[in-house]
């Protein structure tokens, strides 16, 4: 395995690569660009790196489906950290080019939603076709094949344009989520501040069975952050769901769901605990009243004077 080498979502100049460069460690990997997704994260299961930076979710269109689906399935990886990044675009065009010569424009499928209502009012007539990302939509650019892309204005130079518009965005404050994930080894140490995140898949369909799954995390006061439904591929109506929880699997409330879900799911597939990004110990929320680890232990140890006689 190459220990010195990421890859990430690419080409040159995507919101992944800017991402990817706010981590410490990527000073000192080689950072190579792949054509998607799963090609990314294929080179990790491949030995050809040692992890991949991939968008997972964004704050306007929601979950990444290609990220989550390949999570889900393939040679099992592991999620070891996440990166928030803020997320505006801008309008990339060749020189010369006029807001008034865009007959054409494009960018990757999760840009659309988050530009829909400017191009609605400054391009009505153009047209949108989608790119394999920001950047590859900036190439295609600067080739002659579209007239404009939406990527960050960062990207410009690389592509030889110019940014015609910048700070792009129908909502306030849109960011999109990253993951780092490599092969599977054991999670870090807790920090305090965490998120653990699985795929879980339903047995028999029946009236109450996604209730069933959540109420492994609520009776233990496990606060849920993202629960998305993603179809299995055998057929309509057979779903799996990537599920984010707040906390570490060290955690006893969390070990404990984690199990539940274990003895009533077909199958589950642990994804990893990492440290929530931008978020301090001091910021999350103390457990529910019964739901600390002191409480857990506290219960074992109860039961276990029971058992012994000693109650």
């Amino acid at each position: 395995m190459s220990a010195t080498r990421f890859t990430y979502l690419g080409p040159e100049g995507t919101f992944t690569e800017a991402a990817l460069r706010t981590l410490p460690e990527a000073a000192t990997r080689e950072l190579v660009p792949m054509v998607s997704v799963p090609a990314a994260l294929d080179a990790v299961r491949g030995g050809e790196a040692a992890a991949a930076l991939v968008p997972i979710e964004n704050s306007v269109e929601g979950g990444v489906t290609a990220t989550l689906d390949e999570l889900a399935s393939g040679e099992p990886l592991m999620i070891y950290r996440e990166v928030l990044l803020p997320i505006a675009f801008a309008l990339l065009v060749r020189p010369g080019t006029a807001l008034s010569d865009v007959k054409t424009v494009t960018g990757h499928p999760v840009a659309q939603p988050q530009v829909r209502n400017w191009l609605r009012a400054n391009l009505p007539d153009a047209v949108w076709e989608s790119a394999a990302s920001n950047a590859d939509g900036a190439r295609l650019v600067q080739e002659g094949r579209f007239d404009a892309a939406f990527a960050g204005e960062f990207a410009a130079a690389t592509y030889g344009l110019v940014p015609l518009v910048t700070e792009i965005h129908d909502a306030e404050n849109a960011e999109t989520r990253f993951v780092l994930v490599g092969r599977p080894a054991r999670p870090a140490a807790p920090t305090g501040a965490d998120k653990t995140s699985v795929v879980l898949w339903l047995g028999d369909d029946h009236p109450g069975a996604l209730l069933e799954l959540l109420q492994e995390f609520a009776v233990r006061g496990v606060n849920l952050m993202l629960i998305q439904s993603r179809p299995t591929g055998q057929g309509i109506g057979n779903y799996c769901f990537a599920v984010d929880a707040e906390g570490h699997i060290s955690d006893r409330r969390v070990s404990e769901a984690l199990m539940g879900l274990k003895r009533t799911c077909p199958q589950v597939r642990f994804l990893g605990s990492y440290p929530r990004a931008g978020v301090a110990q001091s910021d999350v929320r103390s457990p529910r009243a019964g739901t600390s680890d002191g409480d857990f232990t506290a219960a074992s140890d109860w039961l276990a004077r029971c058992l012994d006689g000693r109650a």
